[in-house]
């Protein structure tokens, strides 16, 4: 069967680096260019762009987009869009710049990474996007906390990406759309569904990965690496324990491991939109979106990450959700499941993720009702060597 690609958000795959006589002219001149120096997670952002896993995006955010995504949930063209893609600096340094501008990206190495050029610079109301993005202005969430700590203005405008930053992660992993949508037609998939995941895949987890697993060709494994919590499992860990559960637990011609470079927002309903839409440009037709997708805290409904793509057509998405309801073991029938799927009254194993983190601190293997064993080993291993390191 022919392969059949999904069409990138916004009909065209973004691919803003710059290679062989343009780049050099850019490297020359981005010597004698003002530099803003980029944190964890404005690179992440800067390689999402770059890559084209934020298409149609071609830069940070002008305000006519930034306005109607924080208020509509679009960009000013109408396309969904949910989560605001912008790059701040303080009042300081926005005073010293000017539309038409360029500037050097750096890293904290000094790398340069892109030259941007300023099409925009406005202020924006910080307390506005939180209580819209994330419903919230309490800053004990997560991603408040990160915005209440940015800069006061924006710079809008193209980039044009040259590099990659001295930190990158999983180099063999890290791949860009256009090398998963290749990597999609080799394999001959017609049909791929996405699991998002910033945590180790436990068996609920692996239960609902299976039964999307069941109805299309493959399946990508497409753990965030970005900025997390402090208290998430670190990406190096995480990933020995997925490569850990596909070699032992999974059809290994059927799965595909990547990575997603982007940083966490916890925003919940609009980070699942957002999660989705980022698998559409990496070629995905499918996406799983489970309890509490994007969550944290109590901030947001159990299942309002899955409501959200009602509020948008199957044809403007592009991208099918796949809803599953809370999934778990139990005695009664001996197998995994979920209220749709087991008999009303059904008795469910659960524990909390307080107790398993103790267990494996302990140094003891959680029932293989909640975690494979194999897995189970590589998180004790990988959290002792953590508390070792303090």
């Amino acid at each position: 069967m022919v392969q059949t690609e999904i069409a990138p958000h916004g009909g065209k795959l973004i691919n803003a680096f710059v290679t062989g006589d343009e780049a050099n002219a850019l490297r020359e001149k981005a010597q004698q260019l003002t530099k803003i120096h980029l944190a964890d997670r404005r690179l992440s952002d800067l390689e999402m762009i770059g890559n084209g896993a934020f298409s149609p995006l071609n830069g940070f955010m002008n305000r006519a987009d930034y306005d109607n995504v924080v208020v509509n949930k679009r960009l000013a063209n109408g396309l969904p869009w949910t989560i605001p893609i912008t790059l701040a600096v303080t009042a300081d340094e926005a005073e010293s710049l000017s539309v038409g501008q360029e500037v050097a990206l750096v890293d904290k190495f000094e790398n340069l990474l892109a030259v941007m050029t300023l099409e925009e610079i406005y202020k924006y109301d910080r307390e506005r996007e939180a209580r819209l993005v994330y419903r919230t202005t309490d800053e004990t969430h997560p991603g408040v906390r990160n915005l209440y700590r940015r800069g006061d203005v924006h710079l809008g405008g193209r980039i044009q990406v040259l590099g990659q930053r001295g930190d990158e992660t999983f180099p063999e992993y890290r791949l860009t759309p256009e090398q998963t949508r290749r990597a999609f037609a080799e394999r001959g998939w017609n049909t791929i569904v996405a699991f998002q995941t910033r945590n180790p895949i436990h068996r609920a987890h692996e239960y609902i990965t299976k039964c999307a697993l069941e109805i299309v060709d493959g399946l990508m494994i497409h753990p965030l690496v970005g900025a997390t919590k402090a208290d998430d499992i670190p990406a190096e860990v995480r990933m020995e324990c997925y490569r850990t559960l596909i070699k032992h637990y999974y059809p290994t011609s059927r799965v595909l491991l990547a990575v997603m470079p982007a940083a966490m927002r916890y925003a919940g309903p609009r980070e699942a939109i957002m999660h989705a839409i980022i698998r559409k440009n990496y070629g995905c037709t499918h996406f799983v979106v489970g309890r509490d997708h994007a969550g944290v805290g109590n901030y947001y409904g159990t299942y309002d990450s899955q409501y959200i793509f009602d509020e948008y057509t199957k044809e403007e998405m592009g991208i099918t959700p796949l809803k599953f309801d809370h999934a778990f073991y139990s005695p009664t029938v001996g197998t995994m499941g979920t209220d749709k799927t087991l008999p009303e009254g059904a008795e469910k194993m659960t524990l909390s993720g307080t107790k398993v983190r103790q267990m494996l601190l302990d140094g003891q293997v959680p029932p293989p009702e909640f975690t494979r064993p194999e897995v189970a080993k590589v998180l004790i291993e990988g959290m002792r060597a953590r508390q070792q390191q303090g």
